[in-house]
């Protein structure tokens, strides 16, 4: 049957590259939206100033860093050993799941849903696999942490974001001069977000550009950029114009003026993190699919990732974000709880300091709940009222759905697609 994949080589190429456009659409869309509502439901930058971010950040974390997580969404979930001797099946369902996936992501965007990308694509990929090939097929222990990262990542993000509320709290808002404080502290804020960001792009993404650094000089590194980071936060602050009345109001308004500074610091941090992490999701599959064709049918343990997919990915991402966006940012940034640039600063943070955490083990966590867990822990800081419970249900149960939506669709797809060509 290797004969198909040389006949239609080039047409299961591009087939798939098509739909892996997609995918990254979705995911722009979707996660994209879900990464800048912070930013944008606290007014900390406008939607436009979202966008740009997102261009810059989102595809130099997927063009930098992107690579580490794209073998384990394709080789973790499924045993590519039962492919062996019929990889076109491989081609088949990759294709499959980047349509299932997709079309999922941009439904779910169009009813303000943020779901996961991540369980989009994993779902899709279990489905063809137990369905087409047999239940043997898929490595259960891995969809296992999957489904037990739900529960654990929005825990420790919200738990993170918590924390970082608690102690802008403390040692800004409950204090005697609230401004002077802001200005002492915030630039320790930053310094530690600068830490977080950097460490990253170090740790995880410089290996495609072939620079290496051992873990010493990368955490050194770091350090010496959130020190620069810090000290340009604390310039930035002290040439804001603040309003000179005295009264508690005014000198709260002051502060979330010097967060606001703060929040575009974090937004690009999560762009960029969520760069690196979920542009895998739109690539992985299409990578797969290219080099099983390219080999002729040979499966490698590692694909080699061909020039053009890393920016077909990027560029879909933002065209995503930027033209259809808007739904499931006021879901995350308006609709859960109400967001100010300090709130949203300590929820962005807090999902960036997890996603940082999670991709240093190489678990496919999803950005999305990461970020409703963070967004749900400083609502929770101000006790349970200020918490919409109802948006927050319908997003519980869109994460519920979103594996067997993934399943059942790329299931369906993935026999038409063997009709097809088989």
């Amino acid at each position: 049957m290797v004969d198909v994949l040389v006949t239609y080589g080039p047409w299961l190429i591009g087939i798939a590259a098509v739909f892996g456009f997609l995918m990254a659409w979705g995911i722009g869309a979707n996660d994209v939206a879900n990464a800048m509502g912070t930013s944008v439901g606290s007014n900390a930058i406008t939607i436009k100033q979202a966008i740009i971010i997102a261009m810059i950040f989102e595809f130099a974390g997927a063009y930098l860093a992107g690579g580490e997580v794209t073998s384990t969404i394709r080789n973790g979930i499924i045993d590519s050993s039962y492919f062996t001797e019929v990889p076109e099946l491989l081609v088949y369902g990759m294709i499959a799941s980047l349509l299932a996936a997709g079309i999922w992501l941009v439904a779910a965007s169009a009813l303000g849903w943020p779901v996961s990308t991540t369980h989009s694509i994993v779902g899709a990929i279990i489905g063809f696999a137990a369905v087409g090939v047999g239940t043997e097929a898929v490595a259960w222990g891995k969809v296992v942490g999957i489904v037990g990262s739900w529960v654990i990542t929005p825990a420790i993000s919200g738990f993170i974001a918590f924390m970082i509320f608690q102690s802008v709290q403390k040692l800004i808002f409950n204090t005697e001069d609230p401004l002077s404080n802001a200005k002492r502290y915030v630039p320790f804020y930053m310094a530690f977000a600068g830490f977080v960001m950097s460490l990253v792009t170090i740790t995880k993404g410089l290996k495609h550009v072939g620079l290496k650094f051992s873990t010493v000089e990368a955490y050194l590194l770091a350090l010496a950029i959130a020190i620069l980071v810090g000290i340009a936060g604390k310039i930035a602050i002290s040439r804001l114009k603040m309003s000179s009345k005295n009264d508690r109001q005014t000198q709260f308004g002051n502060v979330e003026r010097v967060f606001a500074i703060l929040m575009v610091v974090t937004a690009c941090c999560m762009a960029f993190a969520h760069g690196s992490n979920d542009v895998a999701n739109a690539i992985g599959p299409l990578a797969a699919v290219v080099s099983v064709v390219s080999s002729g049918g040979e499966i490698g343990s590692k694909s080699a990732l061909v020039w053009w997919i890393l920016p077909l990915g990027a560029v879909g991402i933002v065209m995503g974000l930027a033209i259809f966006g808007k739904r499931v940012m006021t879901t995350i940034g308006k609709n859960i709880t109400h967001l100010t640039p300090s709130r949203g600063f300590a929820a962005e943070l807090a999902a960036a300091s997890t996603v940082v955490i999670a991709s240093g083990t190489g678990l496919p966590i999803s950005t999305t709940q990461t970020l409703v867990g963070a967004v749900l822990g400083v609502g929770m800081a101000r006790g349970i009222a200020a918490i919409n419970i109802g948006v927050v249900r319908n997003i519980v149960v869109s994460w519920v759905v979103t594996l067997p939506a993934g399943a059942g669709l790329s299931i369906l797809f993935f026999f038409t697609i063997k009709g097809v060509f088989g």
